[in-house]
């Protein structure tokens, strides 16, 4: 990929910075989760279905799993924390749209989510780049971080983020 979203361009700094902050944010909603679990068990919300309460009860492990393997710099962290904003703003719009015939605009808290969850996403490009996986054989076997996938290609080392 060339352009304004090649590595060269994206400094490493930003991309830390980007990802801290996420990460911090994503930390922030998961503690927000366990609080909701001492103070109401898994049922927090008494208007909502049954399965909509377990989804949001199990925000309390995922964001703070999220969180850490975003800081530890792990791709699955990445993966996980772009599931789980994407999962819950569709969750949170249901919960507006359909349970409660709300909307966006009457929302702020919904807001924040739509705003957080579009930056988690938008931004994921640009950290992917800088956490390149190790190298994998054509049988579908990972190869030591030295070695090459092929003959003749080039050497692919794992990076971390910081």
């Amino acid at each position: 990929m060339s352009g304004w979203t090649s590595r060269r361009r994206t400094p490493r700094s930003a991309v830390v910075v980007v990802w801290v902050i996420a990460a911090v944010l994503i930390l922030v909603g998961g503690v927000a989760r366990v609080v909701d679990l001492v103070r109401h068990g898994l049922w927090p919300y008494g208007w909502a279905p049954g399965w909509l309460n377990l989804y949001w009860s199990s925000l309390a492990v995922l964001d703070p799993l999220a969180a850490v393997l975003l800081l530890r710099g792990k791709r699955i962290g990445l993966d996980l924390a772009c599931g789980v904003m994407v999962t819950d703003l569709a969750a949170n719009l249901y919960a507006a749209y359909g349970l409660r015939d709300s909307g966006l605009l009457a929302e702020p808290g919904l807001q924040r989510i739509a705003v957080f969850a579009l930056f988690v996403v938008a931004s994921a490009p640009f950290v992917r780049r800088w956490l390149v996986e190790e190298p994998v054989t054509p049988a579908g076997y990972r190869s030591g971080p030295a070695t090459a996938s092929r003959p003749g290609s080039p050497r692919r080392r794992r990076r971390r983020l910081w």
